[in-house]
């Protein structure tokens, strides 16, 4: 699961607005609004989820859950707990 901030920095990351994540996702662009307008974690269905993730893969960012490692290196954006 990722949060709606997490999901609106790694598109911010990547450069990307809203229509090119949706676009890359395969989704409306009211879709990804409405995920990134969600409050903690981003709700919508899970295979809409997956699209977001695997587009942002794609893309170059890397998801770090709550507590993980990241063992690949690189840039990233982590928020503090």
């Amino acid at each position: 699961m990722i949060s709606a901030v997490q999901m609106k920095a790694a598109r911010v990351l990547l450069g990307w607005d809203q229509s090119r994540l949706a676009q890359e996702a395969g989704l409306s662009l009211p879709t990804i609004q409405r995920m990134e307008a969600s409050e903690g974690n981003v709700r919508c269905n899970v295979d809409s989820l997956v699209k977001v993730v695997e587009a942002l893969e794609r893309g170059g960012v890397e998801l770090i859950a709550v507590g993980a490692a990241s063992p690949a290196g690189g840039r990233g954006v982590r928020l503090k707990a």
